[in-house]
Parts: C-alpha cells; sequence; structure tokens
C-alpha cells in the first residue's frame, strides 16, 4: 500500500491544520499507522500512532494539540493540528510500523 501526505502549508502561530493521508488500497489489515516529522536541519521524529482498534500516542509535544484519526472505510489517516507553534514546522509525513518507508511528506510552515 502506498500513502501520501496532504494538506500542508503556511499558518500563523496558533492556527490551526488538518493534514491527510490517502492510502492507495485498504488500511484494514494495517496494525499500527503513524505521523513523523522532520523540521528543518534535524532528524526526523516520531509525531503521533494509531492502532487499527483506535489506540493512540503522541510524542511529548504535541500531547494535547495534535489528533491523529482514520478513517478505515476511506482508506485514510489525519493529523489535526491545532495551536501551532514556529517550532511545528516540518515535512510531516505518514507511513506504516513497524516497517516504515518515506514517500513525499507534505510541509507544515508556522510563522507570522
Amino acid at each position: 500500500v502506498q500513502l501520501q501526505a496532504s494538506g500542508g502549508g503556511l499558518v500563523q502561530p496558533g492556527g490551526s491544520l488538518k493534514l491527510s493521508c490517502a492510502a492507495s488500497g485498504s488500511i484494514d489489515s494495517i496494525v499500527v499507522m503513524a505521523w513523523y516529522r522532520q523540521p528543518p536541519g534535524k532528524q526526523r521524529e516520531l509525531v503521533a500512532t494509531i492502532t487499527g482498534t483506535g489506540a493512540t500516542n503522541y510524542a511529548y509535544f504535541v500531547k494535547g494539540r495534535f489528533s491523529i484519526s482514520r478513517d478505515n472505510a476511506k482508506n485514510t489517516m489525519y493529523l489535526q493540528m491545532n495551536s501551532l507553534k514556529p517550532e511545528d514546522t516540518a515535512v510531516y509525513y505518514c507511513t506504516v510500523l513497524p516497517f516504515p518507508s518515506w514517500g513525499q511528506g507534505t510541509l507544515v510552515t508556522v510563522s507570522s
């Protein structure tokens, strides 16, 4: 299954953005899906995960601000990002675990 992230853009600090991750096929059998991000000049880091049963986990730096979800009927995963900060600026990637692969990602820029 190929995954494609979209929905990035420029947003002001304190704003919101919703990313989508569209799969080329069914995600019913995918146990764990994840969002990662790579800030400029830094290493890629895990942002959030979601299991097939809907259990979620978040990195400490987004807890309470970001929300991960998945819609198996639409073969799509989402990342709702609220209260965005300049340090959230990064290329965001969606992938599956435990064997991640990296597509193009979508750039999120938080700036006034």
